[in-house]
């Protein structure tokens, strides 16, 4: 495991722990090529360089974010902000359907938006998957 995404980990309580744990799996194991690193004080997964998937401790659960997740027509995952991320929220590990969370990984490898270079584009996404 990153050091730095296990040391966030080893911060959140027990049940936060493990919830963390399991995501951290799922993904690294879902997206064996991307990279993972600490952004934006949360660990976040990049293919190229642009985010596809992360999670983060909010007030009483963890946060699953997929940058491009409202593209997926996925009705589980909610919408998120104003651009295309959409999110899933638990409380408990037991929450965790791996069999969804597998395939939204993998719409995640097919459906991207250009996060990357929406600062360059001014705030305007376009479809690179």
């Amino acid at each position: 495991m990153n050091k730095d995404i296990q040391a966030y980990n080893e911060k959140q309580t027990e049940e936060e722990k493990e919830i963390c744990d399991v995501l951290y799996r799922e993904i690294s194991s879902g997206l064996p090529e991307a990279e993972n690193k600490i952004w934006h004080a949360h660990p976040v997964w990049f293919l190229d360089g642009n985010p596809i998937v992360g999670y983060h401790k909010l007030k009483g659960c963890i946060r699953l974010l997929f940058w491009s997740g409202q593209s997926f027509e996925e009705e589980q995952l909610k919408v998120e902000g104003k651009f295309k991320a959409a999110e899933m929220r638990y409380t408990s590990a037991s929450q965790i359907n791996k069999k969804d969370l597998k395939r939204w990984l993998k719409k995640s490898r097919d459906i991207q938006w250009d996060y990357k270079n929406i600062v360059k584009r001014r705030g305007v996404l376009e479809r690179i998957k």
